[in-house]
């Protein structure tokens, strides 16, 4: 078996990796400078922006509900490494109306701009409903079976890597010109589209799929040929679990650090930042500690414990020493109270859990199925997640309504991960 970080040197997984970690930057690159601009240059209020952040969430969700059974069943049925590139080539058109808003936006007609840039943010969903299913399933493709686990963590990990720069290098940017954050998306997406090329070839496995377009039967067509299989049903679920409580965490960030944390977009996004950090850690973490085995034995205590951390995290932050009249911290005076420290590495801890919660049940979708039915059974796990998460987002919304504040909104997730770590718990009694 390959070291896991020894797949980098291979031709069967580097471009695939680069090209999916390039795709992720750009994507949070781009969302993070309009979440930015909108919650610093725009409004005033946490509750609307709270608001603001949840649709755009709920924007960029919608397509995994609709188009996620149509991508499983193309992936299935076609070569995957050429529905990459052409996934990447549209990622440039989609970056073009991007751009185009973002520059609209900051010359002063912002409701334009904004109406651009979710547009966007849909094309940018809309793309990734098709790549999430294949980034999973091309791994049994081009790796052998105790390689899949590895992989699966790199994977997970880069794209919390890429979460991280695509998010600081926002934050570096939102001090510059307009021009240079377009730029940068554009430059990206056109390599990505270049790494994409050399994506070794993965064609169909099984027999050739009639393609079913209408997006909910489809849709309720690959649920029901998943969900029926206990192990399947366990591990969808907890990972349905944790988006939604990742969902109701990105919701509540940006206006926690500006309305309680009363701190800039650096520390907003260094705070977001962190989180990536840890996510990738975790992801890493799991698979030494697992030994290239796919299991759940750690997934139960790794969300309890995610679930106290965020308990921490909320308790800090209500004692957090708040400055006065709209006054903001920047980074530097951030860093420099012993408490900031402390919202760290709460922070950190939350993440490096989450992290290690929910690779191995990935590993479980694109391993315990036939090749030839990974991509409908990721993309069967995308529609429920999607569905989860829009709860998420529907449910910080109905508490910002009623007035609940982000450091109780966050609460949430402590409450939902018991019930994670018992779906993590009846999947490692299934599977272990």
């Amino acid at each position: 078996m390959l070291n896991a970080l020894g797949l980098l040197k291979e031709r069967r997984f580097l471009p695939l990796f680069v090209t999916q970690f390039l795709g992720a930057f750009n994507d949070n690159l781009f969302k993070t400078a309009m979440v930015l601009f909108a919650t610093y240059q725009i409004y005033s209020d946490a509750r609307v922006e709270q608001n603001f952040n949840a649709l755009a969430t709920a924007i960029g969700i919608l397509p995994f509900f609709l188009l996620s059974a149509l991508s499983g069943q193309l992936a299935d049925t076609h070569d995957k490494a050429r529905i990459i590139r052409i996934v990447k080539a549209a990622e440039v058109l989609i970056m073009i109306i991007g751009s185009a808003g973002l520059m609209i936006a900051h010359a002063g007609y912002s409701t334009i701009g904004l109406a651009l840039m979710l547009l966007a943010v849909l094309g940018l969903g809309i793309h990734s409903a098709f790549f999430g299913p294949i980034k999973y399933a091309i791994l049994p493709q081009h790796l052998m079976e105790d390689e899949v686990l590895g992989g699966t963590g790199l994977v997970e990990a880069a794209t919390y890597l890429a979460i991280l720069s695509g998010t600081v290098t926002a934050g570096l940017l939102a001090k510059l010109p307009a021009e240079v954050t377009v730029v940068t998306v554009l430059a990206v997406a056109l390599v990505g589209w270049s790494t994409s090329l050399l994506v070794p070839a993965a064609p169909r496995v099984g027999p050739m799929l009639t393609i079913n377009f209408n997006p909910f039967s489809a849709s309720w067509r690959v649920i029901s040929a998943t969900m029926h299989i206990p192990r399947l049903f366990m591990a969808i679920c907890a990972i349905s679990f944790f988006w939604s409580m990742g969902a109701v965490l990105i919701i509540v960030f940006p206006p926690l650090v500006k309305n309680v944390l009363t701190a800039d977009e650096t520390v907003s996004t260094f705070v977001i930042a962190l989180f990536s950090i840890g996510v990738a850690i975790g992801s890493v973490a799991i698979n030494a500690l697992l030994k290239g085995h796919t299991s759940a034995k750690y997934a139960p205590a790794s969300v309890i414990a995610m679930g106290v951390c965020v308990i921490a995290f909320s308790l800090l932050c209500r004692s957090w020493p708040a400055l006065p009249d709209k006054q903001l911290y920047g980074l530097m005076p951030f860093l420099a109270l012993p408490m900031g420290w402390l919202i760290i590495a709460a922070l950190m801890a939350i993440a490096v859990t989450g992290g290690m919660f929910v690779v191995p049940l990935y590993a479980f979708l694109t391993t315990t199925v036939g090749k030839d039915e990974t991509a409908r059974t990721v993309a069967a796990n995308n529609v429920v997640n999607a569905g989860a998460m829009t709860c998420g987002a529907v449910v910080v919304q109905l508490l910002a309504w009623a007035g609940l504040a982000p450091e109780n909104t966050m609460l949430l997730v402590a409450l939902m991960s018991p019930v994670a770590a018992w779906l993590a718990w009846r999947l490692h009694q299934l599977c272990d």
